[in-house]
């Protein structure tokens, strides 16, 4: 004859509840709210003389700078996200410059927090090809004429970040000469030392032998990259210990290239995406031009030198 079975194991049998009284109850959900209650919070209804959120930001011109050329819905897209690039690109160059100013009076700890900042600026650039990416070839296609020889290319920032990071060619700054204060300051910096020019001379500061052509050289053209520079990086990455500022220095430049190269190749994709093999509307050759550059790096040695640690 077979034993009858306990209380509690014939519950949970036969799926009564009795197990499950015996666990806590669960609380109430908060209950769900339609609307915020305003009534103790002290809100500045009337503003007086004092200055507006709108005001300070001046978002009557700023949201009134998207002007179509043409009725077809995705010219929007196309204009917000080149303008909001080029704000991106205002704060790149705000810290850049920040970041310069510190390594020429040998001041790196608050270039660290600029670097970091230039960084996150980077990832918010590189988002921006996301969003244009869901344009297709008929969107663009639908008004691109309308642009006529307007492009990306002609970007007064864009060139001025590269010029300021090193990648000088005299002959781009030509396509802005209409534009006298736009074609000094590439002027000022075509003519002037880049960020890495200004890392030499802190290494040389620092006691690290840089040779003297290289800090004294004429900085409108091109840098070549040097095996005794890559020496002296080796120098940096094995006296860390040391120089951590240094060794960090070289760290945070390696990640601006890096996301720099990034970002060149979303460009590029979402180039091809959209318009395929098609010449560029600034003139260049599109997709071929932006190939061009996948390999150019700001800082050439700091890439070689990590096969030599």
């Amino acid at each position: 004859m077979s034993e009858e079975p306990e209380p509690a194991a014939a519950a949970a049998a036969d799926g009564s509840t009795a197990a499950a009284a015996a666990a806590p109850e669960a609380p109430d959900a908060p209950a769900a709210k339609a609307s915020v209650d305003l009534s103790d919070e002290d809100i500045h209804w009337d503003l007086g003389s004092s200055l507006s959120y709108g005001d300070y930001l001046q978002l009557d011109r700023l949201l009134d700078a998207q002007k179509p050329l043409s009725f077809e819905h995705d010219e929007m897209l196309f204009i917000v996200v080149h303008q909001t690039s080029e704000l991106w690109m205002r704060l790149f160059l705000h810290e850049l410059v920040g970041v310069m100013e510190c390594v020429r009076r040998d001041d790196l700890e608050p270039a660290f927090k600029m670097f970091g900042r230039i960084s996150r600026v980077q990832d918010q650039l590189l988002s921006t090809w996301d969003v244009l990416s869901t344009m297709t070839p008929s969107d663009y296609s639908s008004f691109r004429n309308a642009l006529g020889r307007s492009s990306g290319f002609q970007s007064f920032q864009y060139r001025l970040l590269e010029f300021l990071l090193g990648n000088k060619h005299g002959e781009l700054i030509a396509v802005h000469a209409r534009r006298a204060p736009e074609y000094a300051s590439l002027k000022r910096a075509l003519d002037g030392p880049s960020l890495y020019d200004e890392v030499f001379r802190l290494l040389s500061r620092r006691g690290y032998g840089v040779p003297q052509e290289l800090l004294v050289r004429d900085f409108r053209v091109p840098y070549e990259p040097s095996k005794v520079i890559a020496g002296v990086w080796l120098g940096v990455y094995h006296n860390a210990q040391k120089d951590w500022d240094l060794y960090e220095l070289a760290e945070r430049l390696i990640d601006l290239d890096h996301k720099f190269q990034l970002w060149r190749f979303h460009h590029l994709k979402t180039v091809e995406r959209i318009i395929g093999y098609k010449r560029g509307t600034g003139g260049t050759s599109g997709v071929n031009y932006l190939a061009k550059a996948l390999e150019l790096k700001f800082f050439p040695e700091l890439w070689t030198v990590r096969t030599a640690m």
